[in-house]
């Protein structure tokens, strides 16, 4: 009997488990910089499990294998994967530290991969096996590399210059930023091993990630402003070379290691939530005086200059014709019956690429129609890929990489004929409601995100409603489209940022939502800027929001009685923006519908 290409993954990673002397193995999804979305070549758990959502952690023993995902993927990894090989496990009711605990035969050798988890991760399961009398072992190489038989090579696109006139401060002014910062902490160096944070330090690009334009490389930053930087030969072009000049010295990856070694009695940084434990190890290993701290560029890259702010707002306006020219497509064709999530991506997409500027998408379009858009973190595909009836709700969240700014936009439509039911208008409603609360909010310099998370959310909670992710996450300028340090979210769960002031120049996102499982979802979603509010006799730096973002929101789906003047107010003069940014780049039938989308309430 053949087996399924799945549960054969797991029997040929089981028996390779065997023949390296390990009794389980953690399979996470991650590379080498903890990164959010990866290339093609670390998509392990995918391939073993068939999860293509982008946070989960697998865990195989001999005799039972468990996945874990947080509330994004409650239905996702039910979805996709197979619930008679694996238990599905939920963040954070459980960890993998803790299902270990409970799990891991007496004595046990459980094998994980030192640059794919962080020295946190490692030393809290390590402390959890020691209960069962088990150990934690950083294998040599990665067992399910060993059966991945056709894994892809990592991406050798090459790498290229960022403009000045994009980023807004030369690669050599950022650097000497970064030795300032050294010097004042009595550092030798830093270790930079987030792609995003390489890319900004150095204003370089690369293709070698889906959706994330950033090259597979390492940087460490020297107190005296130059810097090394390792990366594949074949990514380097001459163009590159001139634009790093010569206080960057370029090296292949494989000389990253040694290099961590020769800093031996050094003092230098390393991000634990960032650099995985293998950058400790070796720096530990070798004698290095390790100062835990974050990367030092994290903070400067979250703030985002001038240029950079209107680079956004540059991107957003082109960003938001094409999501108008779709929104009125939709609303003409759903109703036959004949457009598919898959097709309407990829309607979509074109609309974004027939400006001529769009370098990529941001992630993978979430197109939910009806239950699919109760799945928050939906990744549609050929299999699960549903028409957009008539009379449904129709969820899609989508973005664009431009060389000025990176976009992320959820717009929630009603598919005709008929009205929206009663239900749909009240959660939509109520989610209007706490984004604009949100999108209103005037807070004292110092405020949190966490501390603004309830602002979203409270015409849900009146309710007796909730959604299970943050409110807003940081967005990168031509870079990550998920950035810290900041977001907004509940402070609970361990949440990284949810601590982390909100200070002007940042760029996060707003998108309350409302999920019904079988049926339907919600978001609504612009992108702000936080910026400077200047209040008559306030006492003290206070700030709000900017939005970014211009589109119509459904207002079919409003029901104007549960809104405010205040409300009211808030969304005409929004959709008066939204025409006043969109119009000049309309004609036609499509600046009809404009105007009729933003029509005041």
């Amino acid at each position: 009997m053949l087996m399924h290409t799945h549960e054969a993954r797991l029997d040929a990673l089981r028996k390779q488990l065997v023949k390296d002397g390990l009794d389980g193995f953690v399979i996470p999804i991650s590379d080498e910089h903890m990164s959010e979305y990866v290339g093609a070549y670390a998509q392990r758990l995918e391939w073993l499990t068939g999860f293509g959502g982008s946070a989960g952690t697998a865990v195989v023993l001999a005799n039972e294998a468990a996945i874990f995902v947080d509330g994004r993927y409650t239905l996702q990894v039910r979805d996709q994967v197979d619930g008679k090989l694996w238990s599905y496990q939920s963040v954070p009711q459980t960890s993998v530290a803790e299902w270990l605990s409970q799990n891991a035969p007496q004595g046990a050798r459980i094998g994980y991969d030192a640059w794919l988890h962080s020295k946190g991760w490692a030393q809290g399961v390590a402390e959890a096996l020691e209960a069962r009398g088990a150990t934690l072992v950083a294998v040599a190489s990665n067992p399910l590399d060993a059966v991945w038989q056709d894994q892809p090579a990592p991406s050798l696109a090459k790498a290229v210059p960022h403009a000045t006139e994009h980023a807004g401060k030369s690669a050599t002014e950022k650097r000497a930023e970064v030795a300032e910062w050294l010097t004042s902490q009595g550092l030798d160096a830093a270790v930079i091993t987030a792609l995003d944070s390489v890319a900004w330090l150095l204003n370089i690009r690369g293709a070698d990630v889906d959706r994330t334009p950033v090259a597979l490389s390492f940087v460490i930053a020297n107190a005296d402003g130059t810097a090394d930087l390792f990366i594949a030969p074949e990514k380097v072009t001459p163009e590159l070379t001139a634009h790093l000049g010569n206080a960057v010295r370029v090296s292949p990856r494989e000389a990253f290691v040694p290099a961590l070694q020769a800093l031996a009695g050094k003092k230098v940084a390393a991000d634990p939530e960032r650099a995985v434990a293998a950058v400790f190890q070796a720096l530990e290993g070798a004698g290095a005086h390790v100062v835990a701290i974050t990367d030092p560029v994290v903070l400067p890259k979250a703030i985002k200059n001038p240029v950079e702010q209107a680079g956004h707002r540059a991107a957003q306006a082109r960003d938001g014709a094409a999501i108008a020219r779709f929104l009125r497509w939709i609303e003409v064709e759903a109703p036959k019956g004949t457009v598919t999530e898959l097709t309407a991506a990829d309607r979509l997409q074109a609309f974004r690429a027939e400006g001529g500027l769009l370098k990529d998408l941001s992630f993978d379009t979430i197109s939910g129609a009806g239950p699919n858009g109760a799945v928050v973190h939906y990744r549609v595909s050929e299999e699960t890929s549903r028409t957009l009836e008539p009379n449904s709700v129709y969820l899609v969240d989508s973005g664009g990489q431009y060389v000025d700014g990176t976009t992320d936009i959820t717009r929630t439509v009603w598919v005709g004929p008929d009205a929206p039911h009663a239900e749909v208008k009240d959660r939509f409603t109520r989610v209007l409601k706490g984004h604009i609360a949100l999108a209103r909010a005037v807070f004292p310099k110092g405020t949190a995100g966490s501390q603004l998370d309830s602002f979203a959310r409270q015409y849900l909670w009146s309710a007796g409603l909730d959604y299970a992710h943050g409110t807003g996450h940081g967005v990168g300028s031509f870079l990550a489209v998920h950035e810290g340090p900041q977001r907004i979210a509940k402070a609970s769960g361990g949440q990284a940022g949810t601590g982390q002031p909100l200070m002007p120049g940042m760029i996060l996102s707003n998108e309350p939502g409302y999920y019904k499982t079988g049926e339907y979802g919600i978001r609504i979603e612009n992108l702000v800027l936080v910026e400077r509010r200047d209040i008559s006799g306030a006492e003290g730096e206070f700030y709000g929001f900017e939005t970014l973002t211009f589109a119509p929101i459904a207002r079919d789906l409003i029901d104007v009685t549960l809104l405010s003047g205040e409300e009211r107010d808030w969304l005409d003069a929004y959709h008066a923006k939204v025409r006043t940014v969109l119009a000049p780049q309309l004609s036609g039938d499509d600046l009809a519908w404009l105007d009729a989308a933003c029509a005041p309430l």
